[in-house]
């Protein structure tokens, strides 16, 4: 059955079905803020201890768009992987509203940087997995398979496999996958990394799109600084290893953002001076003022 066939009685299917599971506890116990409280982690390297996380503290309120900015081995992916609950051995605390987060759950998606995406299963089936332990009937995810893949852009494609998809494509099932679940908050670990740059463009108007269409949390682990700009309320920038938050710089520019503009231009001079990175037309070299 296509979306665009759908009947009446399929269609209030699908709208019930996001009253289950994960979307309808939400919705009993009101929007929840993420809260990363005082993270720190280390690694034991034969007689030495590697620290890659230190005393990292900031939150992500509902609806929010945050990306957590740094240089590669500050520790992003690190505290990504403690988020999503991969890993809970570390000293802190981290919670969805007042519930401390351990282990992996339904009210936290995540897309990686490479899509993941199972080769021999279908486009509708790589993001069915985002549904595996809901208590949706299987009408109900059928539907809500379809509703998502048509949000990222792909319907059409739902019988399609990964090897005929484009990069861009894939990352779209990845970003369906998380999303097909309603979580609360969408864990974002550089999702648009390998991708060509004007792919990679794209995919960031897609990403503004859909946060706003679903009223969705995200937080995006990023090292592009414009990318950051571009689609963020509030950049948490970590500072090289140990990673410890050297400062959060929020983001007033209204979307759609020019990216050329001064103060797009005075943003990413503030971000990158607390990222310790030489600026282009600094006092040292004068004669390359106005160009970042």
């Amino acid at each position: 059955m296509s979306t665009a066939t759908l009947t009446r009685p399929a269609a209030s299917v699908a709208s019930s079905a996001r009253k289950k599971g994960s979307a309808a506890s939400r919705e009993q116990r009101g929007p929840r803020t993420l809260y990363i409280d005082d993270v720190s982690k280390h690694f034991l390297l034969k007689d030495s201890l590697l620290h890659v996380l230190d005393h990292v503290s900031f939150s992500v309120e509902p609806g929010e768009f945050v990306s957590l900015l740094g240089a590669s081995g500050c520790g992003k992916s690190t505290l990504l992987r403690h988020i999503v609950g991969l890993d809970n051995d570390y000293e802190g605390q981290i919670r969805l509203g007042s519930e401390i987060v351990r282990g992996t759950s339904l009210d936290r998606g995540v897309v990686f940087q490479d899509h993941r995406l199972l080769p021999w299963l279908s486009v509708e089936d790589n993001v069915s997995l985002g549904l595996i332990n809901s208590k949706l009937t299987r009408l109900e995810r059928q539907l809500a398979v379809r509703e998502h893949l048509e949000l990222v852009g792909l319907r059409g494609f739902e019988k399609s496999y990964p090897h005929q998809l484009s990069g861009g494509m894939a990352q779209r099932v990845a970003i369906a996958r998380g999303l097909v679940n309603r979580p609360e908050v969408l864990l974002l670990d550089e999702p648009l990394g390998a991708l060509d740059a004007i792919t990679r463009l794209n995919l960031q108007d897609e990403l503004l799109r859909i946060w706003r269409q679903e009223q969705a949390t995200m937080l995006l682990i990023t090292h592009d600084v414009e990318e950051a700009l571009y689609l963020s309320d509030r950049i948490v920038v970590l500072d090289v290893r140990p990673g410890r938050v050297k400062g959060i710089v929020p983001i007033t520019l209204a979307h759609p953002r020019d990216r050329v503009s001064h103060a797009f231009a005075d943003l990413k001079r503030e971000v990158l001076e607390l990222l310790s990175i030489e600026i282009p037309g600094s006092a040292e070299d004068p004669s390359l003022a106005g160009n970042i």
